[in-house]
């Protein structure tokens, strides 16, 4: 190879180093060898701006570069320091090549944009391992200094604001994020989130006009003492998960209706004389004009469960269905039922042999229990209330072939879940926002309330509650769900971190994206 070949192979190989004049490359073992000199062109001294050639003296600097062929390398640069030619003025300089070197770094600029890359998605430890392999040294500690020093993105305050709390500490400390809600971009975390502290970013970031938010009342009342002409836009997915957990508590306080359809018995052990016992007491208190806290109190009970009993009218709607979960027989279950209709009086022993030739990979005493819970000689596997509420639920052209049919015989089973079903059916399209949507939800409510549905009746004092925000989400296209995936995505930078991020660069990193 001639000496104009090896030239370029060197100006290919090194073009990120074309600012510099490369004078010789030697291999060294586990690394490689760049020593270069800066042009003889004139500086310019960074203070006063004036530019110089006159040579004060020679020194050199050592920086790595991005590894070759697996090793590490390491440039030496001569560099010259020369005179301020400003009359008066003594003081030297060294010149710096923008680019390649800068000021007080160890490390090119193109190397330094490879670590920022690797360090802005795995932080510390990791993004100390990393560069490792790839034959960039660098600790855990420089990792995260290179990590902070990456500027955070600056803009103006968006008009559109979405702001959720996610957890720090699980049920002791909590911060706010605060994204754009049209571009999805991260604007700001606080450190909690309490009403004061929302409130004061409000003020201090003047332009939002239109607020996207769970249904946190704390939220509520910064943003309405900050911006009172804010328009406050309530999460759809959280009026949607209300209305489920609403939906479930009806399906298991009808439990005693729907389970005769299914020949499914209710629970009958000492719990659930329990129950019935516990509604009687709290109804004789009520009776006698006791209020529910003093209930609680007498009873040693929670204020919610009180409140329990309290919207139970009858005892009978306090009884819940077995919560069998499914199990290692239930494949087998149909084997177990045609060998117990042909032969009654066959040995549990036995059967457990016949359904271990078949794969079944479970114990004798688990297949003792399901054949004394009645599992074995149902009609169908066992159906939970969560089951049946998921079915209700369930956009109709979703469910599978077989759930129509006993779908419509669950919810004939009383008027109460008819009514549940037709509703559910109702508020569903009214997560599509449109301009009707405020009338429709208001004849939605008075339909709702004319029902026999206590359940349904504490999740529309809700919506009564936080009315201007569910109308706004109902008619707008504004929606707090970014804000959601934003959560998603910290909960995976501080599993990636262990938990042991410190709130300051637990925010940066959310802050980059």
């Amino acid at each position: 190879m001639s000496v104009m070949d090896v030239n370029e192979l060197v100006q290919t190989v090194f073009s990120g180093l074309s600012p510099l004049v490369i004078e010789d490359v030697a291999a060294e073992g586990e690394r490689i060898v760049v020593r270069a000199r800066t042009p003889k062109d004139t500086a310019v001294r960074p203070i006063c701006g004036a530019s110089s050639g006159r040579v004060h003296g020679y020194h050199w600097r050592t920086v790595a570069d991005i590894p070759v062929d697996g090793r590490r390398v390491v440039v030496r640069v001569r560099v010259r320091r020369l005179v301020c030619p400003t009359r008066g003025c003594r003081h030297t300089f060294r010149e710096q090549v923008p680019g390649v070197l800068e000021r007080y770094q160890r490390r090119t600029a193109r190397l330094t944009r490879q670590v920022k890359a690797v360090v802005k998605e795995l932080a510390g430890r990791a993004g100390a391992r990393l560069p490792a392999i790839l034959a960039m040294g660098l600790s855990r500690h420089t990792a995260l200094r290179t990590l902070l020093r990456i500027p955070l993105p600056t803009g103006r305050v968006p008009r559109v604001i979405g702001v959720d709390d996610f957890a720090l500490r699980r049920r002791h400390r909590y911060a706010t994020v605060v994204i754009d809600a049209e571009t999805h971009e991260r604007i700001d975390v606080l450190p909690d989130r309490t009403a004061d502290t929302l409130q004061a970013w409000l003020r201090a970031h003047p332009g939002v006009e239109v607020v996207c938010r769970d249904g946190s009342a704390t939220y509520a009342e910064a943003i309405r003492r900050a911006l009172p002409d804010a328009v406050q836009v309530a999460d759809r997915r959280h009026l949607w998960h209300n209305l489920c957990e609403a939906a479930l508590s009806e399906v298991k306080a009808h439990s005693s209706c729907w389970a005769t359809v299914l020949d499914t018995p209710l629970y009958d052990g000492p719990r659930a004389q329990t129950t019935l016992e516990r509604w009687h007491q709290v109804h004789d208190l009520l009776d006698q004009g006791v209020g529910l806290l003093e209930c609680a109190r007498r009873l040693q009970l929670a204020l919610n469960t009180v409140k329990r009993y309290a919207r139970a009218d009858q005892p009978e709607r306090m009884l819940r269905v077995p919560k069998y979960r499914a199990g290692l027989v239930d494949p087998y279950r149909e084997h177990l039922r045609k060998r117990r209709a042909e032969d009654p009086a066959v040995p549990v022993q036995h059967l457990f042999e016949e359904i271990k030739t078949l794969g079944f990979t479970g114990c004798l005493n688990l297949l003792h229990k399901y054949i004394n819970q009645g599992r074995a000689d149902a009609d169908r596997s066992h159906l939970s209330a969560r089951r049946f509420a998921r079915m209700l639920l369930t956009r109709p052209d979703n469910l599978k072939a077989g759930h129509h049919d006993l779908l419509a015989r669950l919810t004939a089973a009383c008027p109460e879940l008819t009514q549940l079903a037709a509703r559910i059916g109702e508020f569903a399209p009214l997560l599509t926002p449109r301009e009707e949507n405020t009338d429709e939800l208001s004849r939605w409510i008075d339909q709702v309330r004319e029902v026999d549905l206590p359940h349904l009746h504490s999740f529309t004092r809700g919506l009564d509650r936080d009315r201007d925000a569910v109308n706004a989400a109902l008619t707008l296209p504004f929606s707090n769900s970014p804000t959601e995936g934003v959560n998603t995505k910290t909960k995976r930078i501080a599993r990636q971190m262990h938990g042991r991020a410190g709130f300051t660069l637990l925010r940066h990193r959310i802050l980059l994206g």
